[in-house]
């Protein structure tokens, strides 16, 4: 079929599938989203904020082993849905352990330490292990051998788990901060471009003065004024982003208004917002989509910014800027990956971003 009767939809999205670079970036992404979504169902850790501590043995490499006993905190419940995808409490204590023994109805532990000194063996009768009838049932469901394959941080948390959960937060300030921007910048660009004269000035000065403020020092502005917590980053981002988009889209509408088309849609009777909503704007988003790729990208630098200085998705929300912040000094105590693994993964998933803005802006590129 000649490219004549293919539609423009179709058209760049065959020029997209063959950028292998755009295609990858976008598989990559979207692999990210799924293990976000399901990050409880796929994390060793999946108590909720993947929190679970054992200080004994903070720090340890990738692919650290250990004998994990679990001592229950109360009556064993089933998982609900909600557990799934949003964690579940502790319903038990771990305790690392060298080794372990059975006698007189009685279990008896070392404690994890690498100082032989202070190795100290516990008891703990069976009348403590809640719903669990003999001490071999114990041993058997109650003490295993836990692997941490990305191994642990400062608190003894499993790093793999963290990485997960965390994952959430850099992805969904991605999500939700495009929208904000998109709708924020769409509205004014809007006005700006359409109606011109002293509406275009005033959006022109707000975006102008808006632009002038350095972005990280605004954000941290509106989340001092809104206050730390997880969403308040979320709408800060949002709102320092959408004059990259009203300045595109008030460019694009004054070239739009003018094309026959929209002089067409005049002389009908139409109403303005159904001319700017129905005819004008449909034709002016590759490039608003083409940005939103960027600005994706450029929230998830911000957040992990904010994070770093403490402004954040805070504790015990893990956020990889926070992770990051929490491990950066272990760079030069000799475990720099309590602090590249974090930063390892926002250098790829803000790449990917800015690979698929790139070929998205290929695909759509009309001259081409």
């Amino acid at each position: 079929m000649s490219k004549i009767n293919q539609s423009l939809t179709t058209i760049a999205l065959q020029k997209f599938k063959k950028n292998f670079w755009g295609v990858f970036s976008f598989g990559y992404i979207l692999l990210m989203i799924f293990l976000s979504i399901f990050a409880y169902i796929l994390a060793p850790d999946d108590s909720v904020n993947a929190n679970q501590m054992h200080l004994a043995i903070h720090s340890k490499p990738p692919g650290f082993s250990v004998q994990m006993l679990s001592i229950p905190l109360e009556q064993k419940k089933s998982k609900t849905i909600k557990s799934y995808f949003f964690g579940h409490q502790n319903q038990a204590a771990e305790i690392p352990i060298l080794n372990y023994s059975i006698q007189n109805n009685q279990l008896n532990y070392v404690e994890y330490t690498e100082d032989e000194s202070l190795q100290i063996t516990k008891e703990i009768p069976l009348t403590q292990f809640v719903g669990y009838a003999s001490l071999q049932e114990v041993e058997t469901e109650l003490i295993s051998t836990k692997k941490f394959i990305l191994g642990t941080d400062k608190y003894g948390r499993d790093l793999l788990s963290r990485m997960l959960v965390g994952s959430r937060v850099s992805i969904s300030i991605g999500f939700v901060a495009v929208i904000i921007s998109v709708v924020v910048g769409l509205f004014f660009g809007a006005l700006g471009g359409y109606y011109g004269g002293k509406v275009d000035a005033f959006v022109m000065w707000l975006v102008n003065v808006i632009w002038s403020i350095p972005t990280l020092l605004l954000v941290i502005a509106i989340t001092l004024a809104l206050g730390k917590g997880f969403w308040q980053v979320f709408v800060a981002v949002g709102l320092t982003m959408w004059v990259e988009v009203a300045r595109v889209v008030r460019g694009q509408i004054i070239s739009a208004k003018e094309m026959q088309y929209v002089t067409a849609a005049r002389a009908l009777g139409f109403s303005n917002i159904r001319i700017i909503i129905n005819h004008i704007l449909p034709n002016i988003m590759a490039p608003v989509i083409v940005i939103s790729a960027a600005n994706f990208a450029s929230a998830i630098l911000v957040e992990s910014g904010l994070s770093f200085l403490g402004l954040g998705a805070q504790p015990p929300i893990p956020s990889w800027g926070g992770m990051i912040k929490d491990h950066y000094s272990y760079i030069i105590l000799g475990k720099p990956y309590l602090a590249l693994i974090p930063g390892t993964a926002i250098m790829l998933i803000t790449l990917a971003f800015m690979m698929t803005g790139n070929a998205l802006r290929d695909a759509l590129d009309v001259k081409n």
